[in-house]
């Protein structure tokens, strides 16, 4: 690492990383001073990601630029129609001009209560014409109450959705709902698709919002979190989120449009000039289509990769990836395995995984990004202890809506650049590994006291997961004991031999951790519960477990 000191301030330090390509920060030294001299090299090295010069300033330059480019490519195909870019731009700029017809200007809230289909595409395009934010739900599964609720907190102005959930949208007027599918049915458009003006639309405020999503938030109480076009451009535009995706290359579009990795793969394929395959029922019908996957763990286990034939790459986030998932699908391309929350902007670290992993890291900050593992106070830690993630850079979202004091307790100020920046506490526990590499160790909620042992709940799952009878695991606190639950692959009856699986199992545990690691109970299912966002329903597992 090249370093010189560039200015008269003696706290600052400009460093050139070559490794990284020309990255040029200032880190403030007197924020790293308790590390040694080798740590805080590493620190740098380690934690502050290449700089790149993102190929576009918002979400709707990119897909405009693929519908110039590549007018009669399909852009999207939904049980057997498909619509070509041209004709998904014409629909979503007529669909823009009724919106504009009924007030909406940039920076309004819009609904867009709707299921997958080429409505939903269709919905989020005219929104994003007129600089305005679209708020995704899915009305089948959202509660009517928590619609009106997430209405309110988001201070909608209109919401857009399909003329199949009217029941569930009784909460709002006539004039503040249009249903997608019975509008761009009207005659009076008719003549006007194929020879459409485009809106005047000036869009190069790359940090206004572009969606808001809801997290569950640890209280039960939804938290809006404002998602910006610079945020997204990032992520989805630049290598190695943009996984690849180009002109003909197929998507799949599995994932509830109100979960942000639903974003990536749908904004992803859109501003990358890709075809977006979008799912009926049988995720694994469009999975083996598709040249690009992106799922949570718990998903992909559900799709069998023999019969994915076409598949060039899979991306995985949202909760820990079992190594031999990884294993088996880095055999058919490249595999991801990713780490991020919402409030970083669908992933911020990036690791393309080996056929052959034995300790599975979730990589390094995706570019433009930073991760700090610090202490409670902020400070980091040695290099190769564990601490809290902290990610900054320009993943780093605009905060929560009307959330002051939790805005207060999850950003802040980036202490470590001189740059203006904010950084997140993502929550989770990690350390740098030698390689320079991420090693993921929960949540910190997944940290629990066990007759007065601190024990980290993933670190017990990772080892079951090991076993070729596994599909996937989770280990929770019941009282003061532990419970693992293991969902069996589906070739495995173990009954027969239960009570030796559960010996093995114990002592690779013990081999591996302190005895107060071992679990009291194993509890064998043939799948483990998802939540609508595909990851293992830790809450009705609690719920259901009785001993």
């Amino acid at each position: 690492m090249k370093k010189s000191i560039l200015n008269e301030n003696p706290d600052y330090i400009e460093f050139d990383n070559q490794d990284v390509g020309s990255l040029k920060h200032k880190v403030n030294l007197n924020s790293i001073a308790n590390l040694s001299k080798e740590d805080q090299d590493l620190f740098i090295e380690y934690g502050i990601a290449q700089e790149l010069q993102t190929p576009h300033k918002n979400i709707i330059h990119a897909f405009e630029y693929w519908a110039t480019k590549t007018p009669n490519n399909v852009a999207a195909v939904y049980k057997g129609s498909s619509i070509t870019y041209k004709q998904l731009d014409d629909e979503a700029t007529i669909l823009a001009l009724v919106l504009k017809q009924k007030g909406i200007v940039a920076g309004d809230a819009v609904g867009l209560y709707v299921q997958r289909s080429l409505e939903m595409l269709v919905g989020i395009l005219a929104t994003l014409k007129l600089r305005a934010i679209y708020v995704p739900q899915d009305p089948r599964i959202v509660p009517k109450t928590m619609l009106k609720d997430i209405s309110n907190l988001s201070n909608l102005k209109l919401v857009l959705s399909q003329s199949r959930h009217e029941d569930k949208l009784t909460f709002l007027n006539e004039d503040s709902l249009i249903f997608i599918d019975d509008e761009l049915k009207k005659d009076i458009y008719k003549n006007l698709y194929g020879n459409i003006k485009l809106i005047n639309h000036v869009n190069d405020d790359e940090n206004k919002t572009c969606f808001i999503l809801f997290t569950s938030g640890t209280t039960g109480t939804p938290n809006g979190v404002e998602v910006t076009h610079k945020n997204l451009c990032n992520i989805l535009y630049n290598p190695p989120g943009n996984l690849g995706i180009t002109s003909g290359v197929k998507v799949a579009q599995i994932l509830n449009v109100s979960f942000d990795m639903a974003a990536w793969e749908i904004l992803g394929c859109l501003g990358n000039g890709g075809t977006l395959l979008i799912r009926g029922k049988d995720i694994e019908e469009t999975a083996k289509l598709a040249d690009v996957i992106i799922a949570t763990p718990s998903i992909l286990t559900t799709i069998d990769p023999k019969k994915c034939n076409n598949i060039k790459t899979v991306a995985v986030a949202g909760e820990p990836c079992p190594t031999i998932l990884a294993n088996t699908w880095a055999q058919k391309g490249s595999f991801y395995n990713c780490c991020g929350p919402t409030e970083t902007t669908i992933v911020n670290t990036m690791k393309k995984c080996d056929t052959n992993s034995f300790e599975l890291s979730i990589g390094k900050p995706t570019p433009n990004n930073t991760v700090y593992v610090l202490n409670e106070d902020q400070k980091p830690v040695a290099i190769g202890e564990v601490g809290i993630m902290w990610a900054g850079g320009d993943c780093v979202t605009n905060g929560y809506i009307n959330n002051t004091e939790l805005n207060s307790k999850r950003y802040a100020d980036d202490i470590f650049l001189k740059n203006n920046s904010k950084m997140f506490n993502t929550g989770d526990l990690g350390k740098w590994n030698k390689n320079g590499e991420l090693i993921h160790y929960g949540r910190i909620d997944d940290q629990v006291k066990i007759k007065g042992f601190r024990v980290e709940l993933d670190a017990i799952s990772k080892i079951i997961e090991c076993f070729k009878e596994v599909k996937r695991a989770v280990t929770l606190k019941h009282k003061n004991h532990l419970v693992s639950f293991i969902g069996l692959t589906s070739d495995v009856n173990i009954e027969s031999q239960k009570d030796d699986f559960i010996e093995q199992i114990k002592k690779a545990i013990e081999d591996q951790l302190p005895y107060y690691y071992v679990p009291s109970d194993f509890k064998f299912l043939k799948e483990l519960p998802k939540t609508s966002r595909g990851k293992i329903d830790k809450r009705l597992l609690r719920v259901s477990y009785t001993k």
